[in-house]
């Protein structure tokens, strides 16, 4: 008898009609949507100003910017596939224009530390979010991207002093050279489109 009733406990909390598919509040999945849509303008900011970068004949600076943007744009999937796995909606909002063009380097890494700063704490707002609701899945899996915005800041506070050493904004042609060759050297994560085979 014990054994019935314990069955009939389980089957009702396991039937599928009676399990919340959903483990995300409407606060952590607006967030999240949210963080997703900043996400995709960050990617496009670092898109202009790879292109700029790249009208500026600055190849190892271009495609330094260049990487980034996919970088962002891998973030931007992963909070997606987030929201579905925990049983939320993903919802695609339209972005904004990535704004006005750099008049310099100087500038153009300034607009990278003033996004990157922006995209912390919007993550830090999810986090503290999660940490409020003991969402601890939310929490655990936002600490890669916490993570690597400490590595985004830090990286472009470096580049910015580079900038300002060789001169700022009215860096020399040598200086442009060297920073330019500094950033062609770093490892690229994505595929470039003229290292790739667009038939295989």
């Amino acid at each position: 008898m014990v054994f019935s009733y314990t069955w009939v406990f389980i089957n009702r909390e396991l039937n599928p009609k009676n399990m919340k598919t959903n483990r995300l509040s409407p606060t952590l999945t607006n967030l999240l949507n949210e963080q997703i849509t900043l996400e995709a303008y960050s990617a496009q900011v670092y898109l202009m100003l790879s292109s700029w970068a790249d009208e500026a004949y600055l190849d190892g600076v271009s495609a330094y910017l260049f990487q980034h943007h996919q970088e962002e744009r891998e973030h931007m999937a992963k909070i997606i596939e987030y929201i579905q796995e925990r049983g939320g909606k993903v919802t695609i909002d339209a972005i904004p224009a990535p704004g006005k063009e750099p008049k310099n380097l100087l500038t153009c890494f300034e607009m990278v530390l003033d996004q990157e700063v922006i995209n912390t704490q919007s993550i830090y707002n999810i986090v503290n979010a999660a940490m409020k609701e003991s969402d601890w899945a939310t929490w655990n899996f936002l600490q890669w991207l916490v993570n690597e915005q400490r590595e985004e800041e830090k990286l472009a506070l470096t580049l910015l002093d580079k900038v300002k050493l060789a001169g700022g904004a009215q860096i020399s042609k040598e200086g442009l050279y060297e920073v330019n060759k500094t950033l062609s050297r770093i490892p690229q994560s994505f595929e470039l489109a003229d290292d790739s085979d667009s038939l295989v």
